[in-house]
C-alpha cells in the first residue's frame, strides 16, 4: 500500500529542457548529491573544465495546472569533443525518481538529439556497468569495457538514426508522461 501509494504522489508528466540558470545550480546539486555524496565518485564537487562549455539539460515534473514546473529530478549535459562529435556526461537521476523508468531515457533521447540538431555525426558516453542495459535498450552499442573513477564503465555509442534532429520550427525539449493522463 506505501509503495502505491507513493507511486500515485510522483508526478506523472515531466518536461526535458536545456536548463535557465535557476535549472542549472539545481541541477548541479543534483550531481553532488547523485556522484558525491550517494556514489562517492567525487569529493565535495563533480564540476570540472567541461562544465564551462557544455550544455545542461535538465527533467523537471510540470505541475497538474499543465504549466508551472518543479524542482530539477534529472540532469545531463552534452559537449562537442571534436568537429561533429559529441558527448554526453553527468547523467543523474534523483533517487526517488528512479524507479519511474524514463527520465533517464527522456534525458539522453534529448541529449542525442540536441547534438543531432547541432551537427552531430557521432555520439559517445562512458557508461556505469550497470547502467549498459539502459543505453543498449535505447540503441545504444558498447565500444569497449573502460575503467572511470576506479568504476567499470563502457564507452559507448549512440545509433544515431534512432534519435532525429529536432526540426527548425520545433521546440528542442522533450515531454514524456507515465500512465494514464
Amino acid at each position: 500500500a506505501k509503495e502505491l501509494l507513493q507511486r500515485i504522489q510522483l508526478p506523472r508528466h515531466y518536461r526535458i529542457e536545456r536548463a535557465d540558470s535557476a535549472g542549472g545550480a539545481e541541477a548541479m546539486a543534483l550531481r553532488r548529491a547523485v556522484f558525491c555524496e550517494e556514489q562517492g565518485l567525487f569529493i565535495g564537487d563533480d564540476r570540472d573544465a567541461v562544465d564551462d562549455h557544455a550544455i545542461l539539460l535538465v527533467a523537471r515534473p510540470v505541475l497538474p495546472d499543465g504549466e508551472s514546473i518543479g524542482p530539477v529530478v534529472g540532469t545531463v549535459r552534452i559537449h562537442q569533443l571534436e568537429s561533429r562529435v559529441w558527448q554526453g556526461s553527468r547523467l543523474a537521476v534523483a533517487a526517488e525518481f528512479r524507479r519511474i523508468g524514463m527520465i533517464g531515457g527522456a534525458l539522453i533521447q534529448l541529449a542525442v538529439r540536441t547534438a543531432n540538431t547541432l551537427g552531430c555525426d557521432r555520439f559517445i558516453a562512458q557508461v556505469q556497468a550497470p547502467n549498459v542495459p539502459l543505453f543498449r535498450r535505447l540503441n545504444w552499442q558498447s565500444v569497449r569495457e573502460i575503467a572511470l573513477h576506479g568504476q567499470p564503465h563502457h564507452l559507448m555509442q549512440a545509433d544515431l538514426p534512432h534519435y532525429p534532429a529536432f526540426a527548425a520550427d520545433e521546440a528542442m525539449r522533450v515531454e514524456v508522461r507515465r500512465g494514464q493522463p
